[in-house]
């Protein structure tokens, strides 16, 4: 068992990489899947507080969800492990490892996208976030080259060519999506389909903006866990339509559909 590593990575941050790594995380667990999970942004934190917000309201209730094995890589980490040396010690012991990456650049950051099977970078639909990516030309909406980020990526990209590994798979997920088709979003598109052919990456759809990721983050809670007996958690048609975007996208970063039929279907 060698485990593939699924890297959220932005140098920008509020783009929504901890709300999706932890749903990831979640329905690969849901899923009978095996995970590691590293936050790399001890600063802030998200995705620790995440876990942790998770198992206080397990304790709390009593009762079992599945959690990943977490580490939060802190300054103390830090001086007795490295980062590829920690991985390693679980790449063959669980089936992924899902690492959440700080939203700026960080020498920590691009260690986990070299090693990483696949990079998925959430996106705000919004002509001020595409900034990470491409300098865009304000008059005509030309894309005028890649940008800090992209930049960065390629060079990763180019550094495990080196090392002999396979490619990266990136996909870009243009994430909070509002509901209202707008011209922004229309020129979104033009763009990033443009961009994804320029400097190769796959386009995929992310969650829309909703209330109720706030709400479940206090309780660690997720979509996936409202159809848990013990949970009690209301199932809303708002909550079923983003569960509907979320499978589409696991499927885009996992390779196949982990909401199928079996003894471990994500119902």
């Amino acid at each position: 068992m060698t485990a593939k590593i699924i890297v959220f990575a932005n140098e920008k941050g509020g783009t929504g990489k901890s709300t999706l790594a932890m749903h990831t995380i979640v329905a690969l667990l849901r899923a009978g899947k095996k995970v590691a999970s590293f936050d790399l942004d001890a600063r802030q934190g998200s995705l620790t507080h995440y876990i942790e917000n998770r198992k206080a309201f397990a304790k709390e209730k009593n009762i079992a969800l599945p959690m990943p094995e977490h580490t939060c890589w802190t300054d103390d980490v830090a001086k007795i492990y490295t980062l590829r040396g920690q991985i390693d010690k679980v790449i063959n012991t669980v089936d992924a490892i899902v690492i959440d990456t700080p939203g700026a650049h960080t020498d920590l950051g691009q260690q986990a996208i070299v090693m990483s099977n696949c990079l998925i970078t959430p996106l705000n639909d919004s002509l001020v976030d595409l900034d990470v990516l491409a300098s865009v030309d304000g008059e005509s909406l030309r894309i005028k080259g890649p940008s800090h980020f992209a930049q960065t990526v390629w060079k990763m990209r180019q550094q495990r060519m080196m090392e002999r590994k396979p490619p990266i798979n990136w996909v870009v997920v243009r994430n909070r999506l509002l509901y209202s088709k707008s011209k922004n979003s229309q020129n979104m598109s033009i763009l990033l389909n443009a961009l994804s052919r320029r400097i190769h990456f796959a386009l995929a759809g992310g969650i829309s903006e909703r209330v109720v990721f706030r709400e479940l983050f206090l309780k660690g809670l997720t979509l996936l866990d409202f159809h848990d007996n013990n949970v009690h958690a209301t199932h809303t048609v708002s909550s079923h339509t983003a569960k509907q975007e979320l499978g589409a996208l696991l499927k885009n970063i996992w390779g196949e559909d982990l909401f199928l039929n079996g003894s471990h279907a994500i119902q």
